[in-house]
């Protein structure tokens, strides 16, 4: 996620953020409705990678479901939309593009493009391995910062 995160960042996470209503509470509201809100474009988060239960990554959601998210090697694009945050060269790991994000899915990718492993790499993320919404860098004092 460099420029904006490093590695040693601390952060604070905001794991209430992206929660939904209990089951027992479903006759009243949509099976859908969160709490607050679902993860939205440009959020950063934090989430247990598909592949890997060991580690949580940071990245930034993309694509929502329902998305057309498309990468023609030099730009990603949403739903016809090129996509600005940030701007970096962006390769294609596989040739099934566009894709649509799946219904409770998110696409997700690093703002370091060149180098990330992200979902170019194992598709989607399911809403269930997100933890919550990055809410604030802390250290280092120098780089603090809210989203």
């Amino acid at each position: 996620m460099a420029p904006l995160l490093n590695q040693g960042d601390r952060l604070f996470v905001n794991k209430l953020v992206y929660t939904r209503y209990p089951s027992y509470l479903s006759g009243y509201f949509d099976k859908n409705y969160h709490l607050f809100h679902a993860p939205e474009r440009g959020d950063v988060i934090v989430f247990t990678p598909p592949h890997d239960y060991e580690r949580d990554f940071v990245k930034r959601v993309i694509g929502i479901p329902g998305d057309v998210v498309d990468i023609d090697g030099a730009h990603v694009y949403v739903n016809g939309d090129m996509v600005n945050y940030p701007e970096s060269i962006t390769r294609r790991v596989h040739e099934n593009w566009p894709i649509i994000v799946p219904e409770s899915e998110y696409f997700v990718l690093g703002d370091n493009r060149e180098l990330s492993f992200d979902s170019r790499n194992w598709g989607s993320v399911d809403e269930s391995l997100i933890i919550g919404k990055v809410w604030v860098i802390y250290w280092p004092f120098g780089k603090m910062k809210a989203f």
